[in-house]
């Protein structure tokens, strides 16, 4: 009789088990990316967490903000907690709901299956001040791998999903800095190192060995790559492209002139994003050429409080491609210099989607396009958390930006490759 009793509790025991069990998996964590959410950059590390641990991550498009959903699990709620990162835990009928709210609306769910490997292309000698992405995947701790000319050049980009360009300069001209800076340690090494890498890797000079970068730069998104680029990577890496088969370099920079006849003889059917654009010859200027938006423009003047752009909405169902990129909690986003401001609205190839401007001025601050099978992300500006940063300023403290609209622009870019639209099951 005891051991029928035994047995009947131990059933008991089980059944409820398998009950519970079926609960926690109906749960999913939901990590709300509006404005309720106490750290939106660490959210993307949790999300970005989650995918190398195997477990796939729900991007509710245009749902509070752009929220992150999962199965839940006691290893994904620790970190939020851990990370400082808000989050709440659904039951199946609240799952439900925010499929049927997301269904009747413009927004969509998107599927991240694998955490991208992520390559940041950066020389030796970078100093703190000179990139916001690192800046941004290490507060949110993302790992990633830096690479420069000879990693590019020997095929080592196929092993990353995505890459970073910043505050690079394609030309060979060393960021034209010379005229404010040729007498400074910095750029005395940053000249040396670039001359020492061409000559190693069988260049004659480093406009050279800059454009066959570019070139491979460019194969790489052709065979499925995913390219992003802040500052005067944007404008250089194109400018450097162009003039694949002519000189734009003053000999102070690598000995000879100029072709006279270099601004007819560049190819704009060869860049990314822009075309019928100038190339500024002086040494002595601070500008590549006139696709950038130059320091006279208007709200600049007037300061950061009436400097800001807009981000487009698109249909979260029909393009969700630029309705992740956009994803955000405001689409008011403050301006934010740099030594490519913005880009010309004449000088952007007319394939290429316009994802935020200012509102009726002719700049524009964020742009995507395809090439090949893969896809180039352009955002001008240099910190999005420092208006006017300069040389030798300190590396902004993102703690005191945990919530910062311009930075989340960044990290939509590093969770882009790992989304696969998902068929959902109601």
């Amino acid at each position: 009789m005891r051991y029928r009793h035994l047995k009947a509790a131990v059933l008991v025991f089980v059944l409820a088990a398998l009950g519970l069990t079926g609960v926690v998996r109906a749960q999913k964590i939901l990590i709300f990316m509006d404005l309720k959410q106490t750290d939106h950059l660490k959210a993307y590390g949790v999300a970005y967490w989650t995918l190398e641990q195997g477990i796939p991550v729900e991007w509710l498009l245009n749902y509070r903000g752009g929220s992150f959903m999962m199965d839940y699990n006691q290893a994904v709620e620790r970190e939020c907690r851990l990370r400082g990162v808000a989050y709440t835990v659904v039951n199946a009928a609240d799952v439900t709901q925010i499929y049927a709210t997301i269904e009747a609306n413009n927004m969509e769910v998107v599927r991240l299956e694998k955490a991208p490997k992520i390559a940041v292309y950066t020389p030796p000698n970078k100093q703190v001040w000179d990139d916001a992405v690192t800046l941004a995947l290490t507060y949110a701790e993302i790992p990633y791998t830096t690479v420069w000319d000879a990693e590019v050049l020997s095929g080592e980009l196929d092993n990353y999903d995505w890459l970073h360009l910043h505050h690079e300069d394609f030309t060979g001209q060393y960021g034209k800095f010379y005229a404010s800076y040729r007498n400074a340690p910095w750029y005395q090494e940053a000249v040396a190192q670039n001359e020492e890498m061409a000559r190693r890797l069988g260049f004659k000079k480093v406009s050279e060995l800059k454009k066959a970068v570019a070139r491979a730069i460019k194969q790489y998104v052709v065979r499925g790559g995913f390219l992003f680029a802040m500052c005067s990577a944007t404008d250089t890496i194109d400018i450097a492209l162009a003039a694949e088969n002519t000189d734009i370099v003053p000999a102070v920079f690598d000995g000879d002139p100029p072709d006279p006849d270099c601004q007819s003889k560049l190819d704009y059917s060869k860049t990314f994003a822009f075309t019928n654009f100038t190339v500024i010859l002086d040494p002595m200027v601070y500008e590549f050429s006139d696709i950038d938006i130059p320091p006279n423009y208007a709200p600049v003047l007037r300061g950061p409080e009436a400097d800001y752009f807009t981000l487009f909405e698109f249909s979260a169902k029909y393009d969700p491609v630029p309705t992740m990129l956009t994803q955000d909690h405001t689409n008011v986003i403050k301006g934010f210099m740099g030594q490519t401001t913005g880009f010309r609205r004449d000088k952007i190839k007319k394939s290429v989607v316009i994802l935020g401007a200012a509102e009726g001025t002719q700049q524009v601050k964020y742009i995507h396009g395809n090439v090949g099978k893969g896809t180039f992300t352009f955002l001008g500006g240099h910190d999005p958390e420092d208006y006017q940063h300069y040389v030798y300023d300190p590396p902004t403290q993102l703690s005191l930006h945990k919530n910062s609209p311009g930075y989340r622009l960044i990290l939509n870019n590093v969770l882009f490759p790992a989304a696969k639209k998902k068929e959902r099951k109601t």
